[in-house]
């Protein structure tokens, strides 16, 4: 959908968060999931990722949510390693220093998960056109009705990073880990992210779990279990560990594991999962129960 049309359709339950964070949720939470949310006494994952969002003021998560400032806090947990090359950071697109970049690398945006140009052949990139893509998203604002308070406040900058290249030569996949109260539980493989996305569902133990969906079908790809399953399930622990949920993403280059990006809110709350009971039992890991307070 058009940015423009949705932000037109948007607008009113802008204004109503505005007026009634809780009750806009609510109704968002409604249209989207076909049911009312229980907000006393919330069950499933989804459910509580809403309570997340109105009660769970954790200031760690407004730095976190930006790609530039992330990085200092997964140095702080001794994590640094496992951070993609920083070829360039700034606030003016206009200065970066494209003649003295490597053939291939990506421009992001901090502040939005959309906000990316990969560049596999610099001489063939439109450098003004990347320039002009990048000052339009820096001033993008985050729509508020969506309740994700924490995206958005440290100030965007355009970052360029080295770019990652899947071990197999074909695409790069997302490794994505749930962890719930610092415990990985579940891990997502998503494939083909830019055509036909797929996810598939492990355990921590590299069981595959194909009845169970997260708002994508599965795949019929076969996934080795990944040599540093152990490193990526305990760096996952140590970034998660200050925050009651965490879906702590990574990627697989060069034999070697890459921090990607932290998320709270996975899908802010609105992916539609199959079976039906697999919301309430992802909901189980995650414990609220001052939600009444």
């Amino acid at each position: 959908m058009d940015t423009l049309l949705k932000n037109a359709i948007l607008k009113p339950f802008d204004l109503l968060y505005r007026i009634s964070p809780a009750f806009e949720l609510s109704l968002m939470f409604r249209l989207q999931q076909g049911y009312w949310m229980d907000m006393k006494h919330p069950q499933t994952y989804n459910e509580k990722l809403q309570w997340i969002k109105l009660y769970d003021k954790n200031p760690l998560m407004t730095k976190c949510c930006d790609k530039y400032a992330v990085r200092s806090f997964v140095t702080e947990q001794g994590c640094a390693d496992l951070l993609n090359t920083l070829l360039w950071e700034g606030f003016d697109p206009a200065d970066i220093p494209f003649d003295t970049l490597p053939d291939k690398f990506v421009i992001k945006v901090t502040h939005g998960s959309t906000f990316n140009i990969i560049c596999t052949d610099k001489s063939q990139l439109d450098r003004q056109d990347a320039i002009r893509k990048c000052r339009k998203w820096l001033k993008a604002k985050f729509l508020s009705c969506y309740g994700e308070w924490f995206y958005g406040k440290e100030q965007p900058r355009v970052i360029v990073e080295q770019y990652l290249e899947s071990d197999d030569g074909e695409q790069l996949r997302d490794y994505k880990v749930f962890c719930f109260h610092g415990e990985p539980r579940y891990v997502r493989v998503d494939s083909d992210r830019f055509t036909d996305h797929r996810m598939d569902v492990f355990t921590p133990e590299w069981e595959r779990l194909p009845s169970k969906s997260m708002g994508c079908p599965c795949s019929d790809y076969e996934f080795d279990r990944p040599e540093c399953l152990a490193e990526l399930l305990d760096a996952a622990r140590k970034l998660s560990a200050r925050f009651l949920h965490a879906r702590v993403d990574f990627y697989l280059s060069g034999h070697r594991l890459y921090f990607g990006e932290l998320t709270f809110t996975n899908g802010a709350g609105y992916d539609r999962f199959e079976p039906e009971g697999f919301d309430a039992e992802m909901g189980s890991w995650l414990h609220v129960e001052n939600a009444a307070n």
